[in-house]
């Protein structure tokens, strides 16, 4: 797949502007929809290593919002499968043909609209008893979602609210998890040749766009309507997931 020089760089422009967006506090929905985007224009391989420096700059920034109010046990109960999770996506991101891989990833971000969509009815009919476990399985899906797609927080997002814990400390613990995930697939991405980095030089003057994106969020979280971005942001989804299926 040919990449237009000009496209590219607008695409990786506002990727790295809508990440920012996402980190800042407007949406996590926004920041699902980076990697799909970029991939109706460019190889599905090349996109995963091209958007995780980028993520893994934003997640600086939400860490240091939610410094040290996260809860650390269910961290450590998630982060031994998350490695499980990457570790099987990395296998099949180096087994699967580039097509196969285009699907896969829109069939994941599928999956997440379809949950954003059915969220509330989802943990409405779900009778839990919390077990360590648990924590493992979530850790395992989205290790493999993020290491396909970097849309591993629906997994994430179930566990943690039924855990009851307060919305502060959800996101404090969604943030470090994310931080530390995000440097697991490393080298990961890495031994499977998943960084091109000439095309990583080429985009790191687009960088600072992710710090005024998460300003930008900051600064119009309070301002937008969550409930209507939302589903604007989860129809787009839709329509990236559907194209990357089948065009």
């Amino acid at each position: 797949m040919a990449v237009d020089p000009i496209v590219f760089y607008l695409m990786v422009a506002l990727v790295a502007f809508m990440i920012g967006l996402a980190k800042g506090g407007l949406g996590g929905t926004l920041g699902a929809l980076a990697t799909p985007m970029l991939a109706l224009v460019m190889p599905a391989d090349q996109v995963i290593g091209l958007v995780l420096p980028i993520l893994m700059l934003a997640d600086i920034f939400a860490v240091s919002f939610h410094w040290r109010r996260w809860n650390g046990k269910f961290v450590l109960l998630l982060i031994p499968g998350a490695i499980v999770g990457v570790t099987i996506g990395t296998f099949f991101i180096t087994s699967a043909p580039t097509e196969s891989l285009r699907t896969a990833l829109g069939l994941i971000v599928l999956v997440f609209s379809l949950y954003k969509i059915f969220e509330n009815r989802v943990q409405g009919y779900l009778k839990y008893k919390p077990h360590n476990w648990h924590g493992l399985l979530a850790g395992t899906v989205t290790g493999f979602s993020s290491a396909l797609a970097h849309t591993g927080g629906p997994p994430v997002s179930i566990y943690l609210l039924l855990q009851n814990v307060t919305p502060r400390v959800f996101i404090a613990t969604s943030a470090i998890f994310f931080f530390l995930l995000n440097w697991i697939k490393v080298p990961y991405y890495w031994y499977a040749g998943l960084f091109d980095w000439l095309q990583l030089r080429q985009i790191a003057w687009l960088l600072p766009l992710v710090p005024f994106g998460v300003w930008v969020g900051r600064w119009g979280a309070d301002k937008v309507d969550k409930t209507t971005f939302d589903w604007i942001i989860t129809g787009l989804l839709i329509i990236a997931a559907l194209m990357l299926i089948f065009i």
